[in-house]
């Protein structure tokens, strides 16, 4: 049976409620076709109101369901478009920002947003191994990428061991350097938790994506080689934008 006739055969409120869905369905059709590209602008609220004789309230449904599924995205004051841009990070042994980007064709690096030097928190004393009167250096970071957010992270580093590390993240735009730096040449991710969760109002702004949809958080923890914590962090990322993939740790190379 057709789509039409499905919604033939349905009670009059029934087919009412459901007509948002066979437009939404007809406009992802037309963007699997190419008809709408990648970047593109689609017509206004008004205009698709006439060209599928609805009122703007269905179209707004319509155009919702599918920003919800990573199709398109809104723009406040500017319009509503095909969304075109999309990365699959690898999270593995040895889990580098800037190789990942190449890896996947594209370019960016870490923006420091905030920075301080603090006592050790209690829930961050028992991952880096630190008593309460140690200090870390607390680092919140925005990752990008050829000019999107992928993601906003809070970064906790032994601020004795890397005392320049916050000089070096804001010059290089790499906590990698910043390791080299202080005489740390290669370092090992642990572990990855991963989980997703709503975000709030401040975090979806950072990450330009709407709050009513969730985050992949990434809860870290990096060792040097002798197993010597190093940095505890979590990491969130636009669902919409950015697919995690975990590697195999035994299949993972220097």
């Amino acid at each position: 049976m057709t789509n039409d006739a499905v919604l033939n055969a349905l009670p009059e409120r029934t087919a009412r409620d459901t007509f948002w869905m066979r437009i939404a369905s007809d406009l992802a059709e037309s963007i699997a076709s190419g008809l709408y590209g990648p970047g593109e602008r689609l017509p206004t609220e008004r205009t698709l109101a006439e060209q599928f004789g609805v009122n703007r309230h269905t179209i707004r449904r319509s155009l919702a369901s599918l920003c919800s599924q990573g199709l398109l995205r809104s723009t406040q004051g500017s319009g509503t478009y095909v969304e075109d841009f999309a990365v699959d990070l690898v999270l593995s042994k040895r889990t580098r920002h800037s190789q990942n980007l190449e890896q996947v064709g594209r370019r960016g690096g870490l923006r420091v947003l905030s920075a301080e030097t603090l006592s050790t928190p209690a829930h961050v004393a028992s991952r880096l191994k630190l008593n309460s009167k140690q200090k870390v250096l607390r680092l919140d970071v925005l990752a990008e990428a050829d000019g999107h957010a992928l993601s906003v992270s809070e970064r906790f580093f032994p601020a004795q061991r890397f005392p320049r590390l916050e000089e070096v993240v804001r010059a290089t735009g790499s906590i990698t350097e910043a390791f080299a730096a202080h005489g740390l040449s290669d370092y090992i991710r642990q572990e990855s938790r991963i989980t997703a969760e709503m975000p709030p109002a401040a975090l979806a702004a950072q990450l330009k994506q709407s709050p009513q949809r969730p985050v992949l958080r990434v809860e870290s923890l990096n060792v040097d080689c002798e197993g010597v914590p190093i940095e505890s962090a979590v990491a969130w990322f636009p669902s919409d934008r950015v697919s995690l993939t975990v590697a195999h740790m035994s299949e993972d190379t220097p």
